[in-house]
């Protein structure tokens, strides 16, 4: 079979042969830098016996390709997999089931957010090549390098899992692992909510009500804006820039445009849509002063300390990376009376979670 699919017979071909394996390796290539949508660019797929590409860009029918995506009795294994199964979701379906070898590595005591070329150098003694990780894969023709290059992505995955899940089955961490990979079976958490988007804001805690209003009113308008016309959310309004309006709350044009590092004519071009989300959040006039920086809380330091002291030593205890455990803002969290955290549930419950709680 030829290393690259470009035409509709050899997908349909493909799509027969892999639909037979119960497990086969997938990777994805695309483009992000000028779009919200990501533009997929190539899709790398192996099994036992074969690795290829399929050219999406010379494709017009994606089908054959989603039909094997989404069979349930074929395993996909992807290496850090959330970023490639939202890229595919739209053109596919949810591609699943999947067994990440980033998450299984980790659950084996390798690092957390271990890299594939890493991984594989470790278990399997292989050093990949970097020469194309700039490359523009939207670019055709690919060089024979490229797809050597591409191909190598997928060419080592069936291996590692499988090693990964031997070891994982000995020191009885399977059931971790099946408890991991259910989050990447939700389609909802691969996308964006407008709604939601405030959460990923940072640096505006201990924001009055109103300011928190305006806040959750710009990272939705910013976060439709991105999806209408096609464009990084941070060519809509840069995250600094959301953050001073916040602070500031200018009432008129001529107050956007003296915000720093506000872009020229952005506040002329959708001023008026800006200046409209500030209104609705009935902040008074004038507003409260912005929030001092706030001073660290002595006894929340201490509390905090103390629960990452017990994580590192569950950590040692389980030969993992304590963030595999629970990261700072799982523990910030529980110090802040949150009690619905990840480390409060399913396998991390009985082995850190009972002990944080009787820490608190």
């Amino acid at each position: 079979m030829h290393p690259v699919i470009t035409t509709a017979p050899g997908l349909e071909e493909l799509a027969a042969q892999l639909a037979g394996e119960a497990r086969i390796g997938l990777d994805t290539e695309f483009l992000r830098e000028r779009t919200y949508r990501a533009q997929l660019c190539l899709v790398q797929l192996s099994s036992p016996t074969t690795a290829v590409c399929v050219d999406p860009l010379l494709l017009e029918d994606l089908a054959p390709l989603a039909r094997v995506l989404t069979a349930p009795g074929v395993v996909k294994v992807m290496h850090a997999s959330r970023q490639d199964l939202e890229v595919l979701l739209p053109l596919a379906g949810l591609s699943g089931p999947v067994f990440d070898t980033q998450i299984a590595a980790s659950l084996a005591g390798l690092p957390a957010q271990v890299g594939y070329a890493e991984l594989v150098r470790r278990m399997l003694g292989r050093e990949l090549s970097k020469s194309h990780t700039r490359t523009d894969w939207s670019r055709r023709p690919l060089s024979p390098e490229q797809i050597a290059y591409a191909l190598d992505d997928v060419n080592y995955l069936l291996p590692l899992a499988d090693q990964l899940q031997e070891t994982l089955a000995r020191l009885g961490r399977l059931e971790w692992l099946k408890q991991e990979l259910a989050e990447l079976a939700d389609p909802a958490a691969l996308s964006v909510d407008p709604e939601q988007a405030w959460r990923r804001l940072k640096g505006l805690g201990n924001l009055d009500e109103g300011r928190v209003r305006l806040a959750r009113a710009l990272a939705s308008w910013r976060e439709r804006s991105a999806i209408e016309h096609n464009r990084p959310r941070g060519w809509i309004l840069e995250e600094s820039v959301l953050r001073e309006i916040v602070l500031q709350v200018p009432r008129t044009e001529a107050a956007l445009e003296a915000i720093p590092d506000m872009p020229p004519g952005l506040a002329k071009r959708r001023g008026a849509e800006l200046l409209a989300r500030i209104t609705a959040a009935e902040i008074p006039e004038p507003p409260p002063p912005p929030p001092a920086r706030a001073r660290p809380d002595p006894v929340k330091s201490a509390l905090l300390k103390k629960l990452t002291g017990i994580t590192q030593v569950v950590a040692a205890e389980l030969a993992v990376a304590p963030e595999v455990l629970a990261t700072r803002r799982d523990l910030e969290q529980l110090a802040d009376g949150a009690r619905e955290g990840a480390v409060l549930r399913g396998w991390r419950r009985p082995l850190l979670g009972e002990r944080l709680l009787a820490a608190l």
